[in-house]
């Protein structure tokens, strides 16, 4: 069984040399506009956290509301500093768009345990977070930044500068610990009571996972 939360990513096979020096502008309109999306995202979470405390189910109008945004932030960091893996400028979309390099995608839960809310979500929890802190540095709505991905894609970038090319070695570990801050913060969400594995999954492609995704039994 695949985890719920799969994340793709398909690296260019030319990227320009310099066009990362100012994707930071490029992508400020995205930037303007998940802004507003993120705090409705969390508003919206609070709203589901209360509807899975006393009914054990997650809105499905919410869900797709919050996986949309998570997939719009993901095609922008995977265009932006969490990856520069594609130059293809991002769709302003949160609904799915297949045709582009980076996929995200979150099964609807069937039911989640009344309890996980409370219990599951920040307890069981701490482990992840602490790990996809150390990975993803703060979190700005959008962007990782400060941890250990921008410092490969920082490497990454310089050496597409001299070289043309992006190592594929860096962009496999690239796509590992943005695999792992994601699945955390999907967790996090309560977007699936399925426990993320401890385990790096790298390379561009989501692996299929037959053990380590447990749900948590609390």
């Amino acid at each position: 069984m695949p985890y719920p939360a799969r994340v793709d990513g398909e690296l260019a096979p030319q990227l320009s040399r310099w066009l990362w020096l100012v994707k930071w502008l490029l992508a400020i309109p995205h930037f303007v506009c998940l802004v507003f999306l993120w705090i409705a995202y969390l508003v919206l979470t609070i709203v589901a956290f209360f509807a899975l405390l006393f009914t054990g189910r997650y809105p499905r109008g919410i869900f797709d509301f919050n996986v949309g945004v998570l997939r719009w932030t993901w095609r922008v960091a995977f265009y932006s500093y969490s990856a520069l893996a594609t130059d293809r400028y991002p769709p302003f979309t949160l609904a799915e768009v297949p045709d582009y390099p980076a996929q995200l995608s979150v099964d609807y839960p069937g039911s989640h345990r009344r309890g996980l809310p409370l219990i599951g979500w920040w307890l069981l929890g701490i482990p992840q977070y602490v790990i996809a802190g150390i990975l993803g540095g703060s979190t700005v709505g959008w962007q990782w930044s400060g941890g250990l991905i921008s410092v490969l894609v920082l490497v990454a970038a310089v050496v597409l500068l001299f070289k043309g090319e992006y190592p594929p070695g860096i962009f496999d570990l690239v796509m590992g610990f943005n695999r792992w801050v994601i699945r955390a913060g999907v967790y996090g969400s309560l977007l699936t009571p399925v426990y993320p594995p401890f385990r790096l999954d790298q390379g561009g492609k989501e692996p299929m996972i037959s053990e380590g995704a447990v749900a948590p039994t609390v």
